[in-house]
């Protein structure tokens, strides 16, 4: 079997886990046939028989995951999350000059091929850099609904698609961005999350540093200090 190190832990407790999610690591094995999964990885460093994820986070992309350590503590998360009381806050790179903020209400299918659904990301720009082959910018994208590629569909559909993407960008680009600044991921990086514990009631914040594999690009493209 395929080894993979443990995951950082970024919060434990009686009730929840944050881990940090590397680039290229599949949350559960509901979205691909690997061996080995985040979900795997947690019940190995808790010792418990189950994990219950409570985020979807793409493979290429990386961060913070939120899992329960019981069905019903899973269920009370879910709904909180429907109801848009956990907050999860994204960096992105993005192609061209995006705008200084923007609301992005645009339905996409809450499954491939599904009926199109309500979505909305606010997106926020930090940074901007004049690299080679283009301008790119660094946003903070923070959904506010829960659909499958939301901030990819939606970064494409402002005009300003993820580096990295093979689904919604350009491949010439992104193999230029590879060749020139090593970027070979999704940039797309979920930064925090923001709750309240559903068992204390205290508000926490969770913070994933921005990992080597992301930092050392944007270090390059002048958007991180060396």
């Amino acid at each position: 079997m395929t080894s993979l190190p443990p995951p950082t832990i970024l919060h434990e407790d009686a009730h929840l886990l944050v881990v940090d999610k590397p680039s290229g690591t599949l949350v559960h094995r509901g979205w691909g046939d690997d061996e080995l999964t985040l979900v795997d990885l947690v019940r190995a460093v808790t010792r418990a028989p189950v994990a219950y994820p409570i985020q979807r986070l793409d493979r290429g992309a990386s961060g913070a995951v939120l899992f329960a350590r019981d069905a019903s503590l899973a269920r009370s998360l879910a709904k909180a999350q429907a109801r848009g009381e956990i907050i999860k806050h994204y960096i992105a790179l993005v192609r061209g000059e995006a705008p200084d903020a923007a609301l992005i209400d645009h339905a996409i299918p809450r499954r491939p091929g599904g009926p199109r659904v309500d979505a909305v990301t606010e997106v926020r720009r930090v940074a901007t850099a004049s690299c080679e082959p283009r301008a790119v910018s660094l946003v903070e994208a923070t959904p506010r609904t829960g659909r499958l590629h939301q901030i990819r569909r939606h970064l494409k559909h402002l005009g300003h698609p993820l580096l990295g993407d093979a689904n919604y960008g350009k491949g010439e680009l992104n193999r230029a961005f590879a060749a020139r600044y090593g970027l070979d991921r999704l940039a797309l990086h979920a930064r925090t999350i923001s709750l309240v514990h559903p068992v204390t009631c205290a508000r926490l914040v969770i913070t994933s540093p921005t990992p080597d594999d992301l930092a050392a690009p944007m270090r390059a493209m002048g958007l991180l200090d060396p």
